[in-house]
């Protein structure tokens, strides 16, 4: 059996990076190859080879692009009074296509992306079709009006994920509207690599 492309950079990067690979599918699909899934913190690689590893996984894992890690990575050495790991974290997770994820309301943050791109997301009334943009404390996210008839969130609201939001979030699928009540941190976040190891990446 071919591996999709999507499973051959799970296969480089561990499973944990896309949704889709967290599946029995992608582990036969595996085993049929007689290929040796990489999981995380397997192996001795060199320092530079292991920050190298640990941002294509945060770049693969948030979907953001070179360039946008690269910023990230700046403003979060920029802010002094904040922990740059916890200023990075903050800024990859109030993506609002990874709060529409977080919530719920897409099964994979390519598909949240996909709602935000499409228009069907509002933040504080306000249809908003950029994936990053950045969400603060405060905000009221939600499905568009306009887009609530759609079978995909009409099938949403019927049959609403089991999916528990983050502490720092949450959603109300009866109205389809959600809230953001905090902020994120490493100990709401759990994530499956190493943040610092990005930032040391980009301090070279």
């Amino acid at each position: 059996m071919k591996l999709s492309p999507k499973f051959k950079v799970c296969r480089r990067l561990g499973p944990f990076v896309l949704e889709q690979c967290q599946t029995p599918r992608f582990e036969i699909s595996a085993s049929r190859k007689g290929v040796k899934v990489r999981k995380h913190g397997s192996g001795r690689p060199s320092t530079y080879g292991l920050q190298l590893l640990e941002k294509q996984r945060v770049r693969v894992f948030y979907g953001v692009s070179e360039r946008q890690l690269r910023v990230y990575v700046r403003r979060a050495l920029a802010q002094k009074q904040v922990v740059p790991l916890n200023a990075l974290l903050d800024q990859l997770e109030r993506r609002l296509d990874n709060v529409v994820y977080r919530v719920g309301l897409a099964p994979t943050r390519r598909a949240a992306r996909q709602m935000v791109s499409h228009g069907h997301i509002t933040v504080n009334g306000r249809k908003v079709t950029i994936p990053s943009y950045q969400i603060t404390p405060g905000d009221v996210v939600s499905v568009r009006q306009g887009s609530r008839a759609r079978t995909l969130f009409s099938q949403i609201k019927e049959n609403p994920p089991t999916t528990t939001p983050p502490a720092w979030l949450q959603f109300d699928f009866t109205s389809l509207e959600g809230s953001v009540i905090g902020v994120p941190t490493p100990e709401v976040v759990d994530l499956p690599f190493q943040l610092g190891q990005v930032i040391e990446f980009y301090s070279r």
